[in-house]
């Protein structure tokens, strides 16, 4: 699929050096804005540590329905200048505003059939652009509905769950650990902060845990797809029934048997340790094709038209 490279400007002038991959059928196209987890990540949702791998697999998918595709570096990584650790969670959220705009208004793109899709960190801000941009539909992967605080300690007790048994002996102890953390957190002033020698994205800290995605979800009125594992170790399965019932649109849910927040599969018992196993394959196939033509049947319609439903539907 023909890639041509897209920078999108920040709102402070930041260049957000990114990917447009386009469909090999004449434009203008259909598009979506894909959005990555948390940490240091470029526009494929890598790491060096954690390559999800996302963006690729996932625009191919999308192109081979016509739809495109924008990604970006995140501020400080790849061929985005800035110090990612320096970047506040409103910040993402206003880069994400600022790209699916220009998204809407670049020549080889249908402005009336724009979409978003969001990962981890990126559904959250997949949300708000959902309530507050001009976009057609929404896809949520492995996104939360509740205060960001309540979902950090929902994440810790599932990832507690899955260690050795003598440490979840230490359960307490680490609970507590934890609580001197965050309270740590809430003290500091700066963007960066040092937390026994080691640097902190203290802003993005800071302002993740006292944001609550319920209000971005009450807000959106396009359609939406949400999508999480019921072996998410990240994210409460259950917060999907709270997705369907906060948003305004029809809204289609599924909870997808051992699917994982690497959003690959795991038929055994998988903890934080199977990731790096699981990242050696690659996203889950049918998760990409269930992404595609969703996204297809909702960016393929008129504007004066409503995309019909699912079973799993609101109507």
């Amino acid at each position: 699929m023909p890639d041509a490279a897209m920078t999108v400007t920040a709102d402070d002038g930041t260049p957000l050096a990114g990917t447009l991959t386009l469909p090999d059928t004449a434009g203008p196209h259909p598009a979506v804005l894909l959005l990555h987890g948390s940490g240091p990540l470029d526009r494929e949702g890598n790491t060096p540590k954690v390559p999800v791998d996302l963006g690729r697999p996932l625009a191919d998918a999308l192109a081979s329905k016509g739809i495109a595709t924008l990604r970006y570096d995140r501020r400080g990584v790849g061929e985005t200048p800035g110090a990612w650790r320096a970047s506040g969670f409103t910040d993402n959220g206003r880069d994400a505003a600022t790209a699916v705009r220009a998204l809407a208004e670049h020549p080889d793109v249908r402005s009336d059939a724009v979409g978003v899709v969001g990962h981890s960190e990126g559904a959250l801000h997949a949300m708000a652009v959902a309530g507050q941009e001009d976009v057609r539909a929404a896809v949520l992967l492995a996104g939360y509905a509740r205060l960001g605080e309540d979902a950090l300690r929902w994440q810790a007790r599932s990832v507690v769950q899955g260690l050795p048994a003598p440490v979840r002996l230490l359960r307490r102890p680490l609970g507590a650990l934890g609580n001197r953390f965050l309270a740590h957190i809430r003290k500091t002033r700066t963007d960066v902060a040092r937390l026994a020698g080691f640097p902190l994205n203290a802003r993005w800290m800071r302002e993740n845990l006292a944001h609550d995605t319920r209000a971005d979800l009450e807000a959106v009125r396009a359609p939406v797809l949400a999508v999480t594992g019921e072996k998410d170790l990240q994210v409460d399965p259950d917060d999907l029934d709270e997705i369907r019932r906060l948003t305004q649109g029809p809204t289609e849910i599924h909870r997808v048997p051992d699917l994982t927040h690497v959003l690959r599969r795991d038929p055994g018992r998988h903890t934080l340790r199977s990731y790096g196993r699981l990242l050696r394959d690659p996203v889950d196939p049918e998760l990409l094709a269930l992404v595609a033509t969703w996204l297809a049947g909702q960016l393929g319609t008129q504007p004066d038209e409503m995309p019909s439903g699912a079973e799993t539907a609101r109507p």
